[in-house]
């Protein structure tokens, strides 16, 4: 199983999660630009179709001609497209917080492409935000658009951080920050996740996604094959108080 973690997270995400699959090969990987993997080569953007060719070519390193997949959020909606793109490779999907897009009207494309130019120019010229220690980029991320507790934040931040003159600064990429070049309209998307054949069961939190964004789970009866769990936490919630009973839907999931 290959587990993928969210925007500007790393694989630590499923330090809580991962110890209740030891029933299972699971290996969690830092995306492209995340944790402790290289940043892309050049001065291109970061796209899901290029995160999509990248976990099939994990899975055939490893030797796996089918394989399950984990995601939370960017992680999520990135294996829900790559399920789509190869199902006969995909055994079964789980996902945390996210499998929808951001879906554009084509008309909008030219107006989202030269935001993500623009994007990438700001981030080139921005300057790094420095950490005089560990502790304070603890609590930065503890803060962030969805707050986390100390320990998942910990866990994050260590995994995360490079030492650099004058402190630390986060490792990500910054080029992760600019909008992406391209966005799928409705009609793309739904193509993709209709085309996934595996079983899938996606975990919510009260306090997440569905929060912020109320139709969510409307839009996501539409895919009447995707089961969805409700639970109390927020969008990260199987990092936090919520992590035992999110390892508890997904070992019966993928037995």
């Amino acid at each position: 199983m290959l587990a993928l973690h969210g925007w500007l997270d790393n694989a630590a995400s499923f330090f809580r999660i991962a110890p209740h699959f030891n029933h299972c090969h699971l290996v969690a990987v830092d995306m492209a630009g995340h944790g402790q993997t290289d940043h892309r080569i050049g001065s291109s953007s970061y796209h899901c179709f290029d995160d999509i060719r990248d976990i099939f070519c994990i899975a055939d390193s490893l030797g796996w001609k089918q394989f399950a997949l984990l995601g939370h959020s960017r992680g999520a909606i990135i294996g829900a497209l790559a399920a789509g793109t190869f199902p006969e490779r995909i055994t079964h999907l789980g996902l945390i917080e996210g499998v929808l897009v951001e879906a554009t009207d084509p008309e909008k494309s030219p107006q989202q492409l030269a935001s993500a130019i623009k994007g990438l120019d700001y981030q080139a010229n921005k300057s790094l935000t420095i950490y005089p220690d560990i502790k304070t980029a603890i609590k930065a991320r503890e803060r962030g658009m969805f707050p986390l507790s100390h320990d998942a934040a910990k866990s994050i931040t260590e995994r995360g951080l490079k030492k650099i003159e004058g402190g630390f600064c986060w490792s990500s990429d910054p080029r992760l920050l600019a909008p992406t070049p391209v966005k799928l309209t409705h009609q793309q998307f739904t193509s993709f996740i209709n085309n996934i054949s595996a079983p899938c069961e996606l975990v919510m939190g009260k306090k997440g996604l569905q929060e912020s964004y109320s139709a969510y789970l409307d839009e996501v009866a539409s895919y009447p094959f995707i089961k969805t769990h409700m639970l109390e936490g927020g969008h990260h919630l199987h990092m936090e108080d919520d992590a035992e009973e999110v390892a508890r839907i997904f070992q019966r999931f993928f037995v």
